[in-house]
């Protein structure tokens, strides 16, 4: 077992006995690991309380090379997520940045663009800024540099340049927009509005800050918010347990 250091995020936490946890987390260095924290639960336990979900820290921990629990030996807290003004939704939105990173990523695969993304993301959503377009700026940044990024204004399955008008055929499965000749035969298809389309590639692209100053009406963001919802659910593979409560994020 090598010591190593590195910044995590929490993501999941699990007790395992009176006095320990057993916990996820995406660290920069390392991406995803499981660790045990013994006596994390203890109120004045090593880690002095920040193995918090959500919670930015530095730790030091046992990698072990074969497929047992890593062991975290020290957490200093960074950061604590605490939505100013006790904001739910904001927080409905953390716990949905630490479930995908937990459904979207695999252990010992590090994305540092990736971390820097949530952790930018989650330090927004706890100063106030927008639930709704931060959540969806995530999830299309996370898509993106995980490889998933949905196609927008090209056939997913020829590559053709597909028109923002109208109503967009866009195929789950295919992983993005479909032209008319590509469409036929297709299961799983959504139909959206170009001007979600247009939206959605605003909030994707990392260098643009004109998705600051957008306003999205309740109607496109629900669209936005279903397509998006889709999408995600078939990549996992199951429903995310938060996808219930982003619903009124754009309300």
């Amino acid at each position: 077992m090598s010591s190593e250091k590195a910044t995590a995020i929490v993501i999941r936490t699990v007790d395992f006995s009176e006095t320990s946890l057993v916990t996820t987390l995406f660290t920069r260095e390392f991406g995803k690991i499981g660790a045990l924290a013994k006596g994390a639960r203890r109120l004045k336990g090593p880690f002095e309380s920040a193995i918090d979900l959500l919670a930015l820290c530095r730790i030091v921990f046992l990698h072990k090379s074969s497929d047992s629990l890593d062991l975290l030996t020290e957490a200093k807290l960074l950061r604590r997520f605490r939505p100013v003004g006790r904001d739910l939704l904001a927080l409905y939105a953390g716990y949905y940045v630490a479930e995908l990173l937990d459904g979207l990523t695999h252990e010992d695969d590090p994305h540092p663009e990736l971390f820097d993304l949530a952790d930018e993301t989650l330090a927004a959503l706890a100063a106030g800024e927008s639930s709704a377009k931060r959540t969806a700026r995530f999830e299309l940044g996370a898509l993106r540099l995980l490889g998933h990024a949905p196609a927008l204004d090209k056939c997913a399955e020829c590559g053709a340049d597909v028109p923002w008008s109208g109503r967009v055929a866009f195929g789950l499965i295919d992983g993005g927009v479909l032209c008319g000749k590509c469409r036929a035969g297709k299961k799983q298809v959504a139909l959206v509005g170009a001007g979600v389309l247009k939206t959605m590639a605003q909030l994707a692209d990392p260098n643009a800050t004109v998705w600051r100053r957008m306003e999205i009406t309740p109607q496109s963001f629900g669209e936005l918010r279903g397509l998006l919802n889709n999408y995600i659910t078939h990549l996992l593979g199951r429903k995310p347990k938060m996808h219930k409560y982003l619903g009124t994020l754009g309300k």
